[in-house]
């Protein structure tokens, strides 16, 4: 009787663990031990005449031989300038040939780039080069209406009589050099080292020199930092390995449905500076040997439509703005694209028409969600081959291979599948972490190297996930928790909505009342917020129903397309005021 006891309670145990939120995805192909240089040097090896980028508005393409040349000259230059391998790069220049270059070039010699936001003004570029200690900046003279020398020279007054890199900066302690591509041939940036110039300094020894560090560089070390979005507060530095890196753009370019090759050809919309752009962008490009089709140093769906056509791309990386835009460009002009074969959208939820349109307006045989967050190197969720589409639409997407994850409580307890919680996950991609800041690393990856996302998520025993929130944003009315994510997800689904989202406000007798801002499919619909709230009926629960429904033609968002829902809280405190 005790033996028959013990065997049940073993297997009644195993049933309680099997339905609580824990994924295990072990994953189909090994993962890679080797630097982003060493990975680079085998692409160029791999697929020497490929067309690795084609930079539209610059005029330039490049195989992954000439990457390789470019990356080695540039790699050597830096050590000429006297910077030393795990040296900070800051990189602040729209996306192209350079950001490209510069980035590769960081990580071949053992450097650490730092991706500035081309947005960022004098204060955030500031911050930004004193929180991770840079030690040279590379920069473009300007974009769109920034002069970004003149901007440098307001933060570091010292540069123009400086020698080029000897700069001593009040501001900037950690700087000694300021790379500056000109505008214009001969144009003097004094003080500055000039970017095209050093590609010309760099003899055979100094590649060689460089090709012979390549065994000291660890796949362990860090490669890149990236700034988190800052929706509070001031954004945290997270650093990134090389095998971080590596390893994230190879998994999910073999994943079934995306399954990248050398004959795709990727209009890449997202910018370099951002963890989509680097690795799944430039990373993926790298480790499957595709084409990188960047169509302007910015955003702009006309320039993305013409790139598209010209340069006959059949996979498309974005946002769903970005396919939302596209979608009214191909609408306005009737121009008629190539066989797309594959779209790839991350960073916010695909309303079910939007999906309709992709498909249909745009001719995209399959649409792929993708999920993750910069502290874990991009992609942790993604879509697979073959999969329904209420999946695409509801969830974003499976675990991905050599990730973990489960749901927890609030006292870290896992809940049961199917019931929201904290997600946490723990994988290769996990960030090393934020850059001298041990308190916040602490406070976001456990003793065990669990990962706090801060996402409210609800996780299926299959592997795949829906966000239902943020844990910051959870809404408390009158006792009753109400997830915006959920009420978003469903108003959404109504015909005349472009896009929706929800905050809570505060209110004397519920403690929090709930606001959903809603933009409209078309400037012609006529929506209230009577029959925003009928259209709930029957969905959701009473409690749940907005209380306040207002139409907005913008969302307030960071510079990486982040939502600020403590803008539209602003917004709803000062319409209360005057209202």
């Amino acid at each position: 009787m005790i033996w028959m006891r013990q065997i049940f309670t073993l297997r009644y145990n195993r049933d309680i663990v099997r339905r609580l939120s824990y994924v295990h995805n072990f994953g189909k192909h090994p993962l890679v031990y080797r630097n982003v240089g060493q990975h680079l040097k085998l692409a160029a090896e791999r697929f020497p005449n490929n067309e690795a980028l084609i930079s539209v508005h610059e005029a330039k393409r490049m195989t992954f031989s000439d990457v390789l040349d470019k990356v080695d000259r540039l790699a050597a230059a830096f050590y000429q300038l006297g910077l030393q391998k795990g040296d900070r790069i800051g990189i602040w220049a729209p996306s192209g040939t350079q950001f490209y270059i510069s980035t590769l070039a960081a990580a071949r010699a053992g450097m650490i780039s730092v991706g500035i936001n081309p947005a960022y003004q004098i204060p955030e570029v500031e911050y930004a080069l004193n929180k991770v200690g840079v030690k040279a900046l590379i920069a473009a003279e300007s974009y769109r209406s920034q002069n970004y020398y003149e901007m440098i020279k307001h933060i570091v007054p010292e540069l123009e009589a400086s020698s080029a890199g000897s700069i001593v900066s009040a501001k900037i302690p950690s700087l000694s050099a300021v790379i500056m591509k000109s505008n214009t041939k001969g144009n003097e940036l004094k003080g500055t080292i000039s970017y095209d110039e050093l590609f010309q300094a760099a003899s055979e020894k100094d590649i060689t020199f460089v090709e012979s560090i390549q065994s000291t560089i660890t796949p362990d070390s860090g490669v890149n930092l990236q700034f988190t979005s800052g929706t509070t507060g001031q954004p945290k530095a997270a650093l990134l390995s090389h095998f971080n890196f590596i390893n994230n753009a190879i998994s999910l370019g073999l994943a079934d449905g995306f399954n990248l090759t050398e004959r795709h050809r990727v209009c890449i919309q997202v910018p370099f500076f951002h963890v989509f752009g680097v690795v799944v962008g430039i990373l993926g490009s790298v480790s499957h040997g595709c084409t990188l089709v960047v169509p302007g140093p910015g955003y702009n769906p006309s320039a993305s439509v013409q790139a598209i056509v010209n340069e006959k791309c059949n996979v498309i990386y974005g946002t769903p703005t970005m396919y939302v835009d596209l979608v009214n460009e191909v609408n306005k002009t009737g121009t008629k694209l190539p066989s797309i074969n594959l779209a790839v959208t991350g960073g916010a939820p695909c309303a079910p028409q939007l999906y309709a349109d992709i498909q249909g307006v745009l001719g995209v045989e399959q649409v792929k969600t993708i999920y993750g967050l910069t502290e874990t190197t991009c992609v942790c969720f993604h879509s697979v081959c073959e999969e329904s589409q209420e999946n695409v639409l509801n969830t974003v997407g499976r675990l991905g291979d050599h990730w973990e994850a489960k749901v927890v409580d609030r006292d870290g307890s896992m809940v049961p599948y199917g019931m929201p919680g904290e997600l946490c996950v723990r994988g290769y991609g996990t960030m090393l972490g934020y850059w001298e800041d041990e308190q916040k690393t602490k406070e976001t990856i456990g003793m065990n190297k669990w990962l706090k996302t801060g996402d409210q998520f609800v996780l299926r025993e299959d592997g795949y996930g829906k966000i239902v929130g943020r844990i910051k944003e959870v809404v408390i009315r009158g006792g009753e928790n109400i997830y915006p994510r959920e009420i978003e997800d469903v108003l959404i689904t109504h015909p005349d909505v472009l896009e929706v989202h929800c905050v809570g406000v505060p209110d004397d007798r519920m403690g929090e009342e709930l606001c959903a801002y809603v933009r409209l499919s078309n400037d012609m619909t006529k929506l209230n917020q009577v029959q925003v709230k009928e259209f709930c009926k029957g969905k959701i629960a009473h409690f749940k129903v907005p209380k306040y429904v207002e139409m907005i033609d913008h969302f307030p968002k960071t510079t990486s397309g982040k939502i600020q829902k403590f803008k539209l809280l602003e917004r709803f405190m000062q319409n209360k005021k005057t209202a």
